[in-house]
């Protein structure tokens, strides 16, 4: 249901990727009050952040490896050479090694080596986390804005086709591709998209999650492309909340929120209302859990799913489908 009416709202809203050859940017807000300086965490992460120039625009980046980018699929488009511009001011070519759309990712061997690798955490953050945004909004190489976390598993309709974290952190056009730090420093996201005031958005960026991140890119290079197992249902997160308005009474797990009509879960008998709490012989105890099954599963595969229906326990088979 939640994230239909978001779908629905975001839909009306109008999605803005944040290449700097789109709109005017957002005004800014959402750095923690009271917070210490993050002056540190910058200096020692900036190293690894870079931009990315094409003809027509520019964004930003991530050190994924001593001589590769990752960036968003938005910001490279359909070129294969790009200009790659570093923290110490130095610029070096780049060569776009392949690109994903189905998730907005891009991986980008750049003729300078040894480059500092960032440090990604694959672990999804907290709603209410401190994060901080480094890219080059507007061409500003290296600005850094600070936020918190405002959500988790949220979808954009023309967006990737991967759940994204939300965050208040301004974000504008050119900070497409960089890097979304927690309060240590480590890369939590790929920042993705942001949708302006004038469309009566306040602070609503979006980033995606280091997980999905990794697992993409390291398909990518390894494989040039990436194959995208579908379930085809929209989860959520088991909060104490939702167990007491909904009456549920196992403790874990990721509720179904919505099937897709003729999708892979409601030919496998998934039903909206069913938690999920075991996947593949793995235990489920929430939606990430559910992303890191299909992460490591294939196009096709017939999985086994446990599901809490009511106060049964129900064993069913999905075969995964392909975005």
């Amino acid at each position: 249901m939640f994230p239909r009416v978001l779908a629905f709202l975001l839909l009306l809203l109008g999605l803005v990727a944040c290449t700097d050859n789109r709109s005017p940017p957002p005004a800014g807000a959402g750095e923690s009050e009271g917070a210490g300086s993050y002056a540190d965490v910058v200096t020692r992460t900036a190293p690894s952040a870079v931009t990315v120039r094409v003809e027509d625009g520019v964004g930003s980046g991530v050190v994924l490896r001593s001589d590769v980018v990752v960036t968003n699929e938005h910001v490279v488009k359909t070129n294969r050479q790009v200009r790659i511009r570093y923290a110490d001011g130095q610029e070096s070519g780049g060569e776009v090694l392949a690109t994903d759309p189905l998730s907005d990712l891009a991986v980008v061997r750049t003729e300078r080596k040894n480059l500092p690798v960032a440090e990604f955490s694959t672990e999804l953050p907290r709603p209410g986390d401190t994060v901080l945004a480094i890219g080059s909004p507007l061409g500003l190489e290296f600005t850094v804005t600070a936020g918190i976390v405002s959500g988790l598993h949220r979808t954009l309709p023309g967006g990737p086709q991967v759940e994204l974290i939300q965050t208040d952190a301004p974000i504008s056009p050119g900070n497409s591709g960089g890097a979304l730090l927690d309060s240590a420093g480590r890369v939590i996201g790929i920042n993705e998209a942001y949708i302006p005031p004038s469309q009566g958005a306040v602070s609503l960026g979006f980033a995606i999650p280091s997980g999905v991140t990794l697992d993409v890119t390291e398909k990518l290079l390894s494989a040039g492309k990436v194959e995208h197992p579908y379930l085809g249902a929209s989860l959520g997160d088991l909060t104490p909340e939702i167990r007491s308005r909904f009456g549920i009474t196992t403790e874990r797990g990721a509720l179904v929120l919505e099937v897709e009509p003729a999708g892979p879960a409601e030919a496998g008998g998934l039903r909206a209302g069913d938690v999920v709490v075991e996947m593949k012989d793995q235990q489920v105890g929430g939606v990430q859990d559910v992303q890191a099954v299909l992460r490591s599963s294939r196009v096709g595969e017939r999985i086994p799913v446990s599901v809490r229906r009511g106060d049964e326990l129900t064993q069913l088979t999905v075969a995964l489908g392909s975005r």
